[in-house]
């Protein structure tokens, strides 16, 4: 088992165990397995999985960074949301607003901004299915 402690800004989102820790960084998608090598990584914007007491658990992270080592996984993100967190409504709503700042961009800084709001919406919506 691989004993999980996940944690944001706000503080400690969750703690558990998983069978497997499927994450994303800049090389790809990975699944990490009990006894790996220890690691350190930067998190993309992306879906994150566990499996715990065999159940597949998947969550949108807003990017982080792991530390994996002697089973243990501490991963701090930027956001994290459950897959029974997102709501499908608000996502779509902060796609089009990402979108829409997008196209009225003025700068690279703004753009780049909401380049990042329109993926992190994105991984929202493809997370809950939508």
């Amino acid at each position: 088992m691989i004993h999980c402690k996940i944690v944001t800004p706000l503080g400690q989102y969750k703690e558990c165990d998983t069978t497997i820790l499927n994450v994303k960084n800049q090389l790809g998608e990975m699944g990490i397995l009990p006894n790996h090598v220890p690691l350190v990584t930067m998190l993309e914007i992306s879906k994150m999985s566990t499996i715990e007491d065999g159940v597949k658990n998947e969550y949108a992270i807003g990017g982080g960074l792991l530390y994996f080592q002697d089973n243990e996984a501490m991963i701090l993100v930027d956001s994290i949301e459950s897959k029974d967190e997102i709501e499908a409504e608000r996502a779509l709503a902060a796609k089009l607003r990402a979108e829409e700042r997008l196209n009225q961009a003025d700068n690279s800084m703004d753009a780049r901004r909401a380049e990042l709001a329109l993926k992190r919406a994105m991984n929202r919506l493809k997370v809950k299915g939508e």
